[in-house]
Parts: C-alpha cells; structure tokens; sequence
C-alpha cells in the first residue's frame, strides 16, 4: 500500500479521533476508524490499526473495547471526568470577575477536554438571578501576572481607578502610580482583591484587582517578613473587604447559630457556653459597614457585647441608617 505524505501522522490522528470522538457510550468501530483516518489522506488496514491502538495502550493512553451490539473502541479514563469538567463549566460560568466572552472562550477550551458528545453535555446554562459580570476584561490577565509578582517575590506599579455615572474610568490621584508590595489575592464576595504593602503611606492595604491597570512587575524585592503574612486572617478580620478600625471583639450567639459562626470564621474558632442557650466568641475584626450589616442581618440571635467603641459605632451606624426613613 502506497504510503500518503500524511502518513506519519497516522497515530497521532487516530489518538486525536479516539478522544474527539469516542466515549464509555459512543464507541468507535475500526472501520469507523480507518474512514476518519481516510478523510486526512491517512490510509490504514484492519491490522494496523490494532497495532496501533496496543502502541497507545503501551503509551498509558486507556484504550478500552466493548463488545455486543453497539461494539467498539473508545478512551476510557482521562485527566478529567465528566463530572468534574460540569463543576468547572458552572463555576466559569456563575463567576462574576470573568467577561461573558472569557466565560465562552474557556468553556469551549474545557468542552475540548472530553469527546463531542460528552461536550453537549456542558454546554448549558448556570441560571444565577440578574447575574452581572465584570466590565474589566483584563483581569483576567490582571491575576495572571499578580500571581508572577507574588512567585517571584517582586514589588508591582499600578493605576487605580473608579467609575462614573458615564461608566468612564476614573483614575485616583491623577493616574498616578502606587508602589506596593504584593502579599497575596484573596477571593472574597465574588471579586479578586490584592492585599498588599503600600509602600509610599507604609500602609497594608487591599485593592480590588478589577480595578487595577497597567500592572508593572518592577525589579524590587518584597520587603522581609511578607513570607509570614497570614492572608487567611486578613480575610476572616475584613468583612466585604472593607477597611476600618481592627478591635478584639466579643460576640453572644444563640446556640443555634454555631452552625452560621463556624462557617463564617472557621472549625479553629473557640465556642465558649454561655449558660444553656448561649455561646460567646472574642474575635480579633474590622470594624465597617460590612461587618454591621452582617450582624444586624443575624437579628436577636447575636449580641455585640464589646468592647465600647465597637458597640458605639454599631449604634451610629444604626441610628444613620433609620433617619434616612423617618
């Protein structure tokens, strides 16, 4: 049998056929084969093609067969299962930081990891009430190269900006440029924020990553110690991302709210009973809008009982809030 100039890439196009094309429930007959090889001016026997179907068996590709009334051939475990590839699909597409175009582009890429049939089984929709994606497509490689930063323990420059009734960026300080040390990125309410050193104000601060532009990895080393930065405590201390004053706070729970602490502030946090119906927490928190909003939203199960200033200001926000409907 003469031998085509596409030849050589005989295995390669059937390995690629198998994995397009076949699955547990849609296996791929020989002669199925050798009409798809054919279709690239790739021609193949019978014999041949079991040969190489054992070649890539020998290569750990999971090569299975099935016999009976609808036999054939077909890939049998691969990198990602079908039901995780639907996890996938349903995060990228319930995500609020990624584009509706990002969202398209990366479900099509994971509808590749399996086969054409399995495929149609991703390509739905994740209904999440008036969903609203990011406007900020860049943060998509805004992350990317924060996660650089941070790997290769260098500081960044970068522009921050806000938006106006216009839907026009508005830059802070005149588009000039923040100096910071990149401590890590934290995923919180469904936006991207980097907490970070500013090194200009020698203030710890958080940005939102969507709202960052021109990020520039510059030559500097990050300071010393920012190895040890705990950004999990940073995240449990900032309610919402919002910045304020941090205070040792302690809180009264009903029993019945365990469930609601333990989800908030972790299994490591210390529940102390508080006679039969109560347990109290001392926490280390920011005190912010935030974080009031969380605890008025708990009603009469959760009591701030300190210290002073905290309760204070819970008071003031309390009292902003119920002149605006007086």
């Amino acid at each position: 049998m003469a031998k085509s100039a596409n030849q050589k890439l005989k295995l390669l196009r059937l390995y690629q056929t198998l994995l397009n094309r076949s699955d547990e429930e849609h296996p791929i007959t020989v002669p199925e084969l050798i009409e798809e090889l054919a279709r690239w001016d790739i021609k193949a026997e019978r014999k041949s093609i079991y040969d190489d179907l054992d070649a890539l068996a020998q290569m750990d590709v999971d090569i299975q067969s099935r016999k009976g009334r609808t036999p054939g051939w077909f890939i049998g475990q691969r990198d990602f299962e079908l039901a995780e590839l639907k996890l996938l699909v349903d995060a990228v597409q319930s995500s609020r930081f990624i584009t509706k175009r990002k969202s398209d582009a990366l479900i099509r890429k994971l509808e590749k990891l399996t086969s054409v049939h399995q495929a149609r089984q991703l390509q739905r929709q994740v209904y999440v009430d008036q969903r609203v994606k990011a406007m900020n497509e860049s943060i998509y490689y805004n992350v990317d190269c924060l996660h650089t930063a941070i790997a290769q323990r260098k500081n960044i420059t970068f522009q921050y900006f806000d938006y106006n009734v216009k839907k026009e960026r508005v830059f802070r300080h005149d588009g000039a440029l923040y100096l910071v040390c990149p401590y890590g990125l934290i995923w919180n309410s469904e936006n991207y924020y980097l907490v970070a050193f500013d090194v200009n104000n020698s203030q710890l601060r958080h940005y939102r990553v969507d709202k960052m532009a021109q990020i520039e990895i510059t030559d500097q080393d990050l300071a010393p110690g920012a190895e040890h930065f705990d950004i999990a405590q940073y995240a449990q201390k900032h309610f919402g991302m919002y910045t304020g004053d941090e205070v040792a706070m302690s809180l009264r729970f009903r029993s019945s709210m365990a469930g609601v602490v333990l989800d908030r502030f972790g299994q490591d946090v210390i529940l102390i009973p508080d006679g039969e119906e109560h347990f109290t927490v001392t926490l280390p928190l920011v005190m912010s809008p935030q974080f009031f909003g969380w605890l008025f939203g708990l009603g009469d199960g959760v009591q701030l009982t300190g210290p002073k200033q905290a309760i204070d200001a819970y008071q003031a926000q309390l009292k902003a809030v119920s002149t605006l409907y007086e």
